[in-house]
């Protein structure tokens, strides 16, 4: 059977066995992106950050970056952070 093209890399389902369910691997993946953006507008500024990423992905999309990392299982979302917040 012929595999449909897809526009997410890594697949959604790849994705979701890393994750409790698709709205909290949108939760996971936006803070994940926004830690990226806000560590690459520190290196613009010559100031580095505290969201380490290897340096062939500084070019990439953060969302593209976040995606992979959670499909590599490199990130873990606590829901007691988020409960705390409320």
């Amino acid at each position: 059977m012929e595999e449909k093209a897809s526009i997410v890399n890594p697949k959604i389902e790849e994705l979701l066995e890393h994750s409790e369910n698709k709205f909290t691997l949108v939760i996971e993946a936006a803070k994940r992106a926004r830690q990226i953006i806000n560590f690459q507008k520190r290196l613009g500024e010559g100031l580095g950050g505290v969201a380490p990423m290897r340096l062939e992905d500084i070019s990439r999309k953060p969302l593209s970056v976040a995606l992979e990392e959670i499909a590599e299982g490199k990130i873990e979302y606590d829901r007691s952070e988020m409960e705390d917040a409320e």
